[in-house]
């Protein structure tokens, strides 16, 4: 089940008032590159991707954590019926859908770290978990980066960038590409589009 774009919405606005942050941006700018993409595939639902890139980090209401809003994010979408965004949450950072890649601090519980690896291999990858985890790569808080740009920031930042992931979403743009007919950078309106 999908919320509605106006409960998706007020589910964001609700979270930002809990835990102000860039991550709100961001997460508008992933959805915007969402829409703008799925609108040019066949078979995809420009509306459903929006929602989806929407709310892919709605498990940073519950705080500053790093694979914690993995977990935070899947259990509070179950718990609300929205099992389609419950999965988007699970596997935006996981695209081999393993926590091996994973990029930041380990800060879970056994027991939700065990939720997460659980999940993960239950999961039934789409394109639209493909699409989120490629717009998740695109999306900074101000507007649309260069991934591989993005992809060095984050090595920057964290020390390392698994060479696996970072073939995963070069494979993702060009996947894409071919799927919505053009250059995603243009698609998404890199150069002009900013979150308002």
């Amino acid at each position: 089940m999908l919320p509605t774009l106006e409960i998706a919405e007020d589910l964001l606005n609700e979270a930002l008032q809990c835990n102000p942050g860039p991550w709100g941006n961001h997460s508008r700018v992933t959805a915007h590159c969402a829409k703008s993409i799925a609108a040019r595939c066949e078979n995809m639902d420009e509306n459903k991707a929006y929602i989806l890139g929407l709310l892919h980090d709605i498990g940073r209401k519950f705080g500053t954590r790093h694979l914690g809003h993995v977990s935070d994010g899947y259990s509070y979408m179950e718990s609300l019926g929205y099992d389609e965004v419950a999965q988007i949450c699970l596997t935006h950072s996981f695209h081999n859908q393993s926590t091996d890649e994973y990029i930041g601090k380990f800060d879970t519980s056994e027991a939700e770290t065990a939720l997460i690896n659980r999940s993960l291999k239950n999961v039934q990858m789409t394109d639209y978990d493909r699409l989120i985890q490629l717009c998740d790569a695109l999306a900074g808080s101000e507007g649309v980066l260069d991934i591989e740009e993005r992809m060095l920031d984050v090595k920057k930042r964290y020390g390392c960038y698994p060479q696996s992931k970072w073939d995963s979403n070069i494979y993702l743009k060009k996947y894409f590409e071919n799927k919505a007919n053009g250059n995603i950078y243009e698609i998404v309106k890199k150069d002009t589009y900013r979150p308002h």
